[in-house]
């Protein structure tokens, strides 16, 4: 594997306001084509969010390739716009982004 093909799975969760469930899940279904793009242009890949819904919390795993440009996401106007988008149905903090919580990975079997 080259540098640029390696990749690091990272998770995260975030959350979702009570009642949002349905709103969120039409949102993503209908994503748009060019924040998609933007994303794997990122170095993101195999991008899954996963909802609990008992405590509305989403949780969501990623490949980001190590070469990955997601650090300058937050600055793209699309990424803006998007969190914009979906500021009405999830937490969110002062810029607009959402609120996002690391998750250490506790254990791995392939």
């Amino acid at each position: 594997m080259t540098s640029n093909t390696a990749s690091e799975k990272i998770a995260f969760r975030m959350f979702l306001f009570p009642g949002q469930v349905a709103e969120y899940k039409r949102r993503h279904d209908a994503i748009w084509p060019e924040l998609s793009a933007l994303l794997k242009d990122a170095g993101v890949s195999d991008y899954s969010i996963y909802l609990d819904e008992e405590h509305h919390v989403l949780f969501a795993t990623l490949r980001r390739r190590l070469d990955h440009r997601m650090d300058a996401l937050p600055q793209h106007p699309l990424m803006k716009k998007w969190w914009a988008y979906m500021g009405d149905i999830m937490r969110g903090n002062p810029d607009g982004s959402p609120v996002v919580e690391p998750l250490p990975c506790m254990f791995h079997l392939d």
